[in-house]
C-alpha cells in the first residue's frame, strides 16, 4: 500500500492548512457514517479522507462548502424586506383599511421649517419684578 502524503494532495488543495481542515472534516464525516469513495485497506479515517482528496473522488470545493455550512450559526437569507414607511399615519400619509399601499405627499423645506416652528413652545417674555 502506498502512503498518502501531503505531496499527493497539494495539487488538489494548494494551501496545506486548508488541506488539514478539509481532511479532518471529511474524516469526521466518515466517522459519523458517511460512505467512503475509496477502498479502506485497513486505514483509519484521516488516511481515507486524504486518499479521497488525492484521488479526487471527493471534490475539495464541495468539502469546503460543507465545512463552511457546518460552521455557520446564522444563515443569511437574501429575501427583500417589505418597505415600511418611516412615518406612520402622520400628516400627508393616508392608509385605507382595505388598501395596503401607502402614499405620502412631498413636503418642501419651507413647509418643514414652518411645521417645526409650530412644534416649539413660544418663548416667554422676561418677567418684570412688580414693586
Amino acid at each position: 500500500m502506498a502512503r498518502v502524503t501531503v505531496e499527493d494532495c497539494i495539487d488538489k488543495v494548494e494551501n496545506r492548512f486548508d488541506l488539514v481542515l478539509l481532511a479532518s472534516h471529511r474524516a469526521r464525516m466518515i466517522s459519523s457514517g458517511s460512505q467512503i469513495t475509496v477502498e479502506r485497506d485497513n486505514d483509519k479515517n484521516p488516511v481515507v479522507a486524504l486518499r479521497e482528496i488525492a484521488e479526487t473522488t471527493v471534490s475539495p470545493g464541495d468539502l469546503k462548502e460543507d465545512l463552511i455550512h457546518t460552521l455557520q450559526k446564522y444563515v443569511e437569507v437574501d429575501e427583500p424586506e417589505p418597505e415600511v414607511p418611516l412615518i406612520g399615519a402622520g400628516a400627508g400619509a393616508s392608509v385605507d383599511s382595505d388598501d395596503t399601499e401607502v402614499t405620502a405627499d412631498r413636503m418642501t423645506e419651507e413647509e418643514l421649517l414652518k411645521g417645526l416652528e409650530g412644534l416649539a413652545p413660544p418663548e416667554e417674555p422676561p418677567e418684570e419684578d412688580a414693586e
